[in-house]
């Protein structure tokens, strides 16, 4: 089963953005992230349409936060993401006649929205200030903005 990587690989380039001084390119992100830098840009334009990021082109260009680490809590980013479906469980059909099923839908979905519930929860508790103070608790003695060598080359 395929999961959906986005909100880890965003909050990973952002929180490197965040030791650089000057704009990161959607080239040097897409390395970190391991995609494409066309995917990479589409994720961060909705992003800085959420207000998160900006960028400039050309010559020096790149993408810079635009917002305090501690403005920004990861449901934030989940949100800018466009919510994507945080369980891949579900129910066989939607509307079933069986009775049996009829149990086993409500049994589930109601798990599934307490378990969606206490994630975005804990999501909005969690600021990429956080984050990057655990950072810096792990020792981060490597160089952050050097992304290429961070990840071998990506």
């Amino acid at each position: 089963m395929n999961r959906d990587s986005r909100l880890s690989g965003v909050l990973h380039v952002l929180l490197h953005m965040a030791h650089h001084s000057a704009p990161v390119t959607s080239e040097t992100l897409a390395k970190a992230m391991r995609t494409n830098p066309v995917v990479l840009r589409r994720i961060m334009g909705g992003l800085r349409d959420a207000g998160y990021v900006s960028s400039g082109k050309g010559h020096g260009g790149g993408w810079v936060l635009s917002r305090d680490l501690a403005d920004v809590t990861l449901r934030d980013i989940y949100a800018a993401l466009g919510s994507p479906a945080l369980f891949a469980l579900g129910n066989r059909t939607g509307n079933p006649q069986c009775l049996v099923e009829q149990a086993v839908n409500a049994s589930l979905d109601q798990a599934l929205d307490e378990a969606e519930q206490r994630l975005l929860d804990h999501l909005g508790t969690v600021t990429l200030a956080m984050l990057d103070a655990d950072i810096q608790a792990r020792g981060a003695s490597r160089r952050l903005t050097d992304l290429e060598t961070v990840h071998g080359g990506a």
